[in-house]
C-alpha cells in the first residue's frame, strides 16, 4: 500500500476532479468550445496542488498516488483523516 501525504492526496484528488471536469466538458458537443476557458480554473488547481506536494515532474508518483485513491472514495482536498472504511 501506497502512503499518501495531505499535500499528495490534495494533489491526486484535484487531479481526479480534472479529468472529471475535462471529460464531462469534451463530452459535450455544447461546451467543447469552451474546453480552454472551463478548465483553466481546474489546471490551476492541479497545478498548484503539485506544486505543494512537490509532485511536478513526478508523474509516475502521481498517477501511483491516483491509482492508490480510486480504492477509496475521493475525499475533500481539507479532509486530514484515514478515508472511511470500504464497503
Amino acid at each position: 500500500m501506497t502512503t499518501i501525504t495531505a499535500p499528495e492526496r490534495a494533489a491526486a484528488q484535484a487531479y481526479l476532479r480534472l479529468l472529471q471536469s475535462a471529460r464531462a466538458v469534451l463530452t459535450d458537443p455544447r461546451l467543447a468550445p469552451y474546453a480552454g476557458e472551463m478548465l483553466t480554473r481546474p489546471m490551476a488547481e492541479v497545478d498548484e496542488a503539485l506544486r505543494a506536494a512537490g509532485l511536478e515532474g513526478n508523474e509516475d508518483r502521481l498517477l501511483r498516488l491516483v491509482s492508490s485513491l480510486r480504492s477509496f472514495p475521493v475525499l475533500p482536498a481539507d479532509h486530514d483523516g484515514p478515508p472511511p472504511p470500504r464497503g
